[in-house]
């Protein structure tokens, strides 16, 4: 049996560089304590915001100095603590971050209340007094749209100094999974023992094509989470009242429209993007679940058998340099700049790919301005991971294209568009690799890698994203979030969608507990809607080559300068209607049709 390596025994070149951020540890810290006395360069602005456009100008300035500072420092924490939770001195720098982001946090929120004091046409008069405010323009529009729901400002400020306390579900969920959670090694056909983790499990048992592996690895997994789920369900359950209490306090007529404000989307949006994919989609899928059946010879399909891939026999490795070959050939079609921005990240140490105790699940993009993006994933030669990395690479792009032509204010869009970049990345893989080969089992394996895209983000992620719906539900009508409803509602949401081309065991109903993305709002679902706006761009690049990938592009250039309509109305396409959905679900039928051929 294989023991999993500690972090101080990968390889370095397996770790992302992070002297790019801070050339040691101590660099860090004092950084971080030299900010907690700088906070001075924003606070001497206190009550004066509304003098004159030139002071604004001059705090609107400060502010954003100050914030580059502090995206710094805390995605040093993020990144050192994510590479490795279960390492105590990563603990305390994300502890010293924490409590030091509390403390600013409270001391600037006079920013954003003393700003809903300065009337909207001083503000527009201010703007044509000097011309360098329209930069912030957005800014302070977003701002006045959170005027009905601002809270009087010493309120503001108490609610910002608990921030910590604020964080801290997340924090507890997150530093448990790392530290605490250990799981029963398997055993393979052959009878070896196997190491097993939540990484291992996603990334490589639950897709793996021995059925007796897979299944083996599913009940390790099932019944450590069922160890934890009334610990995990209490910590949820404390994220949604949260949520809830503080929708209320603000006069939202619930969590939901305060959870999709920040992200500019309509709750119509919302509802057509869970309700059309989930009706549309599932007799798509219950047809690949018959497929998955068939293949296998197996008298009943489990939930833990979906990620079986098609043609068992033919499950191609790659290396982690063909895996990178293959993802600079595939994204050429954008052009030299994006390839460019590609090269670099896979090459100058931009991406953590080691496999070590205390890792993150899953994969991420953090991207702190003026630094460049840095990439978490778990590499396991499986070659399903090129599109894990290519996906990354996505956000990656996007963010150092927006990075490079907005000012920090006006970087990030809505996370209702965030996943489109990503998504984009993994249609592009999928047609390169079509295109490079003939034979027919390499082209069944890409459709059924593209079609695990859409299983992802159409399926996995959408249906937690009904989960959450429920949830939230619940929740508002006063129902105890206790595990057995989490597990109930998790378990019926999976059963909804399958119908009876699929076994739903109990343990499905624990699987609520993988998903650290129920911490982060309402974001779950937004994986489809970027996944509809890049199945439709990525048809119209095709067609179109050079015209549609300049457009693109300029929409990546464009950051977060647009509500996220406008935005992708960039690219002609509607969000506000469902006919996008309804034809990226139509195309995901056409990719079954594909296989059953």
């Amino acid at each position: 049996m294989t023991q999993r390596l500690t972090r101080d025994q990968v390889p370095v070149e397996h770790t992302w560089d992070l002297t790019d951020l801070f050339q040691t540890h101590t660099d860090w810290e004092k950084e971080l304590e030299a900010l907690q006395k700088d906070v001075t360069t924003v606070t001497q602005f206190k009550g004066k915001l509304g003098e004159s456009a030139q002071t604004l100008l001059e705090a609107l300035q400060a502010l954003e100095a100050y914030q580059k500072r502090l995206i710094r420092v805390g995605t040093y924490a993020n990144l050192i603590s994510s590479a490795d939770g279960s390492d105590s001195e990563n603990q305390a720098a994300a502890a010293k971050v924490g409590a030091a982001m509390a403390q600013i946090s409270a001391k600037l929120s006079f920013f954003n209340s003393e700003l809903l004091t300065v009337p909207a046409d001083t503000l527009e008069t201010y703007i044509k007094e000097k011309p360098e405010l329209d930069t912030y323009k957005k800014m302070l529009d977003d701002v006045m749209e959170m005027k009905p729901y601002t809270l009087a400002p010493d309120i503001e400020e108490t609610l910002a100094a608990l921030g910590e306390v604020h964080d801290a579900p997340f924090m507890i969920y997150e530093r448990s999974k790392a530290s605490d959670m250990v799981f029963d090694p398997i055993t393979d056909a052959e009878g070896n023992q196997l190491p097993m983790s939540e990484t291992l499990y996603e990334d490589r048992y639950e897709m793996s094509p021995s059925t007796e592996e897979r299944r083996n690895a599913y009940d390790s997994f099932i019944k450590t989470l069922n160890q934890y789920k009334h610990t995990y369900a209490a910590t949820y359950a404390t994220e949604v009242n949260k949520q809830v209490t503080m929708a209320k306090l603000r006069g939202y007529k619930s969590a939901t429209e305060m959870l999709l404000h920040p992200q500019q989307v309509t709750e119509e949006m919302y509802h057509n993007q869970l309700d059309v994919i989930q009706k549309e989609l599932a007799p798509h899928m219950r047809r690949y679940a018959k497929l998955v059946k068939e293949d296998y010879g197996l008298d009943e399909l489990r939930f833990c058998d979906l990620k079986a891939p098609l043609d068992p026999e033919f499950n191609p490795s790659t290396t982690y340099e063909e895996a990178k070959t293959m993802i600079l050939e595939a994204l050429k079609v954008m052009g030299p700049e994006y390839s460019d921005i590609m090269e670099q990240g896979l090459s100058n140490r931009w991406v953590d790919l080691a496999d070590n105790v205390g890792k993150q699940s899953g994969a991420f993009c953090a991207s702190p301005y003026g630094v460049h993006p840095y990439i978490l994933i778990t590499w396991t030669d499986m070659m399903r991971g090129t599109f894990t990395l290519a996906h990354e690479l996505g956000h990656a792009g996007h963010f150092y294209l927006a990075g490079k032509n907005q000012e920090l204010v006006n970087t990030r869009p809505s996370t209702y568009f965030v996943e489109a970049p990503s998504t984009m990345n993994e249609l592009l893989l999928a047609d390169h690799l079509m295109e490079k080969t003939d034979d027919p089992r390499m082209k069944r394996w890409v459709v059924s890698q593209l079609l695990g895209t859409y299983y992802h983000n159409f399926v996995t992620h959408l249906l937690e994203g009904e989960f959450q719906r429920r949830v939230y539900a619940l929740a508002e009508a006063g129902t105890p979030l206790t595990a057995d409803v989490l597990c109930q509602q998790k378990k019926e949401v999976i059963e909804n969608f399958w119908g009876d081309a699929v076994t739903i065991d109990d343990g499905a109903g624990l699987t609520w507990m993988r998903q650290p993305h129920y911490y982060m709002g309402l974001y779950p679902y937004t994986y489809s809607a970027g996944l509809t706006v890049s199945t439709a761009m990525a048809q119209k690049i095709k067609k179109e080559g050079t015209p549609a990938v300049e457009q693109w592009l300029d929409v990546l250039r464009t950051g977060g300068k647009l509500k996220p309509l406008d935005l992708i109305k960039k690219t002609g396409i509607d969000m506000s209607k469902p006919d996008a959905i309804k034809e990226a679900v139509s195309y995901v039928g056409s990719l079954i049709d594909q296989l059953e051929k």
